[in-house]
């Protein structure tokens, strides 16, 4: 005969499971949103945006494959060899979500204010919305399709595109392009859970990132003594260049992708990208902090469209996800996992 628990103990643990969520999406975006001015610190300093995004990943391999060794044992690559459906999924996790994903967002950092690089980035979860709606024919209510157009207003003010498109072309175009990865990086975490945990998510696919960059981040060109000097951070203060890289890596690669892939588990993919809001608010404070970047009256006033179409578009498609059932979740005793 099984243990039957008290009725308060069933309902407990799935408000502590979401009421972590909360806080690893919240962590998760906030660490996220430093990645942009960081990345801008080194390529303004003599990286290229691609170098600056394969060093971005190469140190999260440094970390986490080890980090993956000892908490999972050699094993977890065997188990995940023998699962076919899952190593797919990750495969195309690297290639999208980390690899396709930040280099166009490096890119579109280092040609746009960071504030509009990551606004840009952040239609992502409007490409959410729309996959439940068209691809996986959920139901999704009219509100959300108004919050979709909403965004899209706001993101002409933020491009203003009534001035012929004065922003770079090329920066405007990786920006979408981080866009779509950005939406891969929720839809493909939220379809292996249950199958895979974050940790082996994230360390799997920043190595298959980091392999795939090789040929065009070019390494052996990159100006390594950079890090081994100060760089400066909006022409007023300096900071040691490791230090940055530091940074970067430790703190906008592995916490984010990790917790972040930790909060998608426990919610959903609408849910968790409507908590990755607070990433370009957060962005744009920390780029007039460090940087010193500022936007226009109008184009403050349309990144908060943007955020409130975005808004509305993930809360009315996260209702209709709601009712429909939920997918059972195979739970890991390891603390990264839990």
């Amino acid at each position: 005969m099984g243990f039957v628990p008290y009725p308060d103990e069933v309902t407990r643990p799935a408000d502590s499971r979401r009421n972590a969520g909360l806080l690893f999406g919240i962590t998760s975006s906030v660490c996220f949103s430093a990645s942009g001015t960081f990345a801008k610190t080194l390529t303004d300093a003599g990286f290229s945006p691609l170098q600056a995004v394969w060093l971005r990943i190469l140190g999260a391999c440094v970390i986490l494959l080890p980090a993956m060794l000892l908490l999972r044992g050699p094993g977890s690559f065997t188990a995940l060899a023998r699962d076919r459906s899952s190593l797919g999924g990750i495969v195309l996790f690297g290639l999208v979500a980390v690899a396709a994903c930040q280099a166009m967002y490096f890119v579109a950092a280092s040609r746009l204010p960071v504030g509009i690089a990551i606004l840009l980035e952040f239609t992502g979860p409007v490409l959410v919305v729309l996959y439940q709606r068209l691809i996986r024919r959920q139901y999704v209510g009219r509100a959300a399709f108004l919050g979709i157009v909403l965004a899209m207003i706001g993101l002409c003010c933020v491009v203003e595109i009534w001035s012929g498109l004065s922003l770079d072309a090329l920066g405007l175009a990786c920006g979408f392009g981080a866009a779509a990865g950005n939406a891969a990086y929720f839809l493909i975490i939220d379809r292996l859970t249950g199958s895979a945990d974050p940790l082996v998510i994230t360390t799997v696919g920043m190595t298959v990132a980091c392999v795939v960059l090789v040929p065009l981040a070019l390494p052996w060109d990159t100006p390594w003594h950079v890090l081994g000097s100060s760089i400066p951070l909006a022409g007023r203060h300096t900071a040691p260049g490791w230090l940055v890289a530091l940074a970067l890596v430790l703190l906008s690669t592995v916490i984010s992708y990790v917790v972040g892939g930790m909060a998608v588990q426990r919610l959903s993919a609408p849910v968790a990208a409507g908590l990755a809001y607070v990433e370009p608010v957060s962005a744009c404070v920390i780029a007039w902090v460090l940087l010193g970047q500022r936007l226009s009256a109008v184009q403050i006033t349309g990144g908060f469209v943007v955020l409130l179409g975005a808004y509305i578009a993930q809360r009315f498609a996260a209702s209709g996800a709601a009712q429909l059932p939920a997918p059972s979740v195979v739970e890991h005793a390891s603390p990264l996992a839990e």
